[in-house]
């Protein structure tokens, strides 16, 4: 569906060039929801911006469909957008039109005729839920009201791609969860394509099937959003998945451990469940087998896309002999373990 090939945006700034976008190069797939996610200034908004042409790449190429349309002659761009829908942070609704009038202009800008029009803005707000409300004007709608009024209005012209530029960012929690089920409704129901820039690592993880993290223009790292949140590379991934699961030690902890660390000292691991390896009794079963006296430290159970994720920290105390079992245990049960380093024992060891 999407195409970005090597793109590069460069605008002029006082003390020279500033480098917006660096060679960026990405592939959505048709009828995916794809996830960009970065920090302010790492260039999403630059990027949403280029998608749309309203600013023009300095260097590369954007397929949407096929289509080059950096490329595109002005007519033939100006076709090209009414297969874009866009959703704003902040609604940029019409103040002096009612609901339904707000969805109707884009609609009325292509010359559409009108009963046209009068039959699909009554589609669009059943689709959105406000079949009631396309008498009222935007001061008379809530905020959740306002952007399904937005995604009404954007989804007028049947386009094949949605971009979403920080679309809950002005929102309540709850009403950010009733937004994004309804973006992944539309996305199931219609197949349309939806592209969702944020800085939100929380919308990442509620509704998108990829997910690309951008950094000072680069596409620093990509992938399947539960690889990314279960396996992070990247440092920046790895902060901005730090901000939703707590995977850091805490400092009480981490002081405890031994620059110089013996094999007689306690081990602490972090333990990481995946799919069915989230439901099974693995600890006590290390107990069991390996009569390894276990404490734990810290965990907690997450779910990414509907599947379980889980990690755990203890302190194993025992045998070291005991201690490498246990490990081997896990990893061929395919669990992942990290070895975080080691503790003084509490307790003495009998070898």
């Amino acid at each position: 569906m999407i195409s970005i090939q090597a793109l590069e945006k460069d605008f002029a700034g006082p003390d020279g060039t500033i480098s917006a976008l660096r060679g960026l190069s990405l592939d959505i797939a048709a009828g995916e929801i794809f996830g960009i996610i970065g920090r302010s200034g790492a260039g999403k908004s630059t990027l949403i911006r280029c998608l749309t042409l309203l600013e023009r790449p300095t260097r590369g190429r954007i397929l949407i469909g096929g289509r080059d349309i950096t490329a595109l002659a002005p007519a033939a761009l100006r076709a090209a957008r009414r297969d874009i829908g866009m959703v704003f942070q902040h609604f940029n609704l019409l103040s002096s039109r009612t609901a339904a009038g707000n969805i109707a202009l884009p609609l009325e800008l292509i010359g559409t005729p009108r009963p046209r029009i009068a039959r699909r803005v009554e589609e669009m707000l059943a689709l959105v839920g406000l079949s009631d409300r396309g008498n009222a004007y935007p001061a008379e709608l809530s905020g959740g009201q306002k952007q399904r009024v937005g995604i009404a209005r954007a989804l007028a012209t049947a386009p094949h791609l949605l971009l979403c530029d920080e679309t809950t960012s002005a929102l309540d929690p709850e009403t950010t969860k009733s937004i994004l089920a309804l973006i992944k409704e539309i996305n199931r129901e219609l197949g349309l394509t939806v592209l969702l820039i944020t800085h939100e690592m929380d919308v990442i993880r509620e509704i998108a099937d990829r997910v690309a993290v951008l950094d000072q223009g680069e596409v620093v790292e990509s992938g399947q959003v539960f690889d990314l949140f279960t396996a992070p590379r990247h440092p920046v991934t790895h902060a901005l998945v730090g901000e939703v699961l707590q995977r850091e030690l805490p400092e009480s902890l981490a002081a405890r451990f031994l620059h110089a660390a013996a094999t007689t000292d306690s081990l602490v691991c972090r333990i990481i469940f995946t799919g069915p390896a989230a439901n099974q009794p693995v600890l006590s079963e290390i107990v069991r087998r390996f009569g390894l006296s276990l404490n734990i430290l810290q965990g907690h159970v997450d779910y990414i896309q509907g599947s379980p994720y889980g990690t755990i920290t203890i302190e194993a105390s025992g045998p070291e002999r005991a201690k490498q079992a246990a490990l081997n245990f896990l990893r061929d049960n395919a669990l992942a373990v990290e070895i975080l380093g080691r503790v003084r024992e509490t307790h003495p060891v009998v070898a």
